[in-house]
């Protein structure tokens, strides 16, 4: 099976990861619009346990002008999502591969995605 998103494991422990996120993703040119604590929403939804799990909702606003302008239906597909969970003593961080849902959705819109991935490829790094 194929990898889904882009991603890292990373030896910092889960509330580091997530605090070091925000200001990684700011230096690629993305706002964090969203987050959903997965573990509460589960525990109160559903009434089970679930391991440390966040999702962050990031958008860059210069590249979804551009995306939005040539494709409006594409918003369907915004805002990037990352999931961050608890792995052991460390975390594991997943950003969405804008090349497998934005570019293989619509084609046309493949050299934004490109450019979307490796920013978001460069934040995960930095962290």
């Amino acid at each position: 099976m194929a990898g889904i998103g882009i991603q890292r494991k990373v030896a910092k422990g889960f509330d580091e990861v997530l605090a070091r996120l925000p200001e990684a993703l700011k230096g690629e040119g993305f706002g964090v619009l969203t987050r959903i604590d997965v573990k509460e929403t589960l525990k109160q939804k559903l009434g089970v346990e679930f391991k440390r799990y966040q999702i962050l909702g990031a958008c860059n606003p210069q590249y979804a002008h551009r995306a939005l302008t040539a494709v409006p239906e594409v918003g369907a597909l915004l805002p990037c999502s990352i999931a961050v969970w608890e792995e052991g003593a460390g975390a594991v961080v997943n950003a969405v591969d804008p090349m497998q849902t934005i570019a293989a959705a619509d084609p046309s819109l493949a050299p934004i995605a490109k450019e979307v991935r490796e920013r978001l490829a460069r934040a995960l790094e930095a962290i």
